[in-house]
This record gives structure tokens, C-alpha cells and sequence, in this order.
């Protein structure tokens, strides 16, 4: 999927029109729309402000991973990626319990 394609996709999830994204922006309505139809790419900065806007990873945004990952859920990742390798691995392992348990839980479902 294009960054225009993803950017109109998260915009439109959020329920932020082109107006108020360019606001948060500097910017005037009709940018967004190129954006979105890819007739323009926009600065790095612009895309972090953007991807921080819409609660989106950058790296999702701009298409380098397909996994979108939500600012509270990655706010999680860097908390746990904060631990002591301890406790990271004591959360891990609750993670794979869990994990499995959901996974067994829906073959015998």
C-alpha cells in the first residue's frame, strides 16, 4: 500500500479531516490531498508529525512494515524494552503463555 493510501486510510480511522491534519501541520487542506492521491511526497519531519497525529508508527506509515502498531501499544514496547533483562524475560514468558493458551483455546473452539 502507497504512503498516500495509508496516510488517507489512518486519517479517515482517526476521523480527522484534511483541514484539521493540515492545521497540525502549517499546511493548507489541499496538500494532504496530494499526499493522499501520491502526486507528492512529503518531508520526514511532515511524516513524523503526521504519523504522531494519526497515532501511527512512522515505519507503518511510510510502508516499511505492514504491522500497524498503535502509539499506546508501542508505548508498551518501549516500557518493556525499558526492564531489566529479568523482567523482560518474565514478560515474555507470560506473553507466550498467554499466547499459546489463546491459540489452544481457538483450535478447540
Amino acid at each position: 500500500m502507497s504512503f498516500g493510501k495509508r496516510l488517507l486510510e489512518a486519517r479517515k480511522k482517526k476521523g480527522i479531516s484534511q483541514e484539521e491534519m493540515a492545521s497540525h501541520l502549517g499546511t493548507k487542506g489541499p496538500a494532504i490531498g496530494r499526499y493522499e492521491r501520491d502526486e507528492m511526497k512529503p518531508s520526514i519531519d511532515a511524516a513524523t508529525k503526521m504519523a504522531k497525529v494519526l497515532g501511527v508508527s512512522l515505519d507503518w506509515l511510510v510502508g516499511i512494515t505492514d504491522m500497524e502498531l498503535d502509539a499506546a501499544t508501542l508505548g508498551r514496547i518501549q516500557d518493556i524494552n525499558k526492564l531489566s533483562q529479568k523482567d523482560k524475560e518474565l514478560v515474555f514468558e507470560f506473553l507466550d503463555s498467554f499466547i499459546a493458551n489463546r491459540k489452544i483455546k481457538n483450535v478447540l473452539q
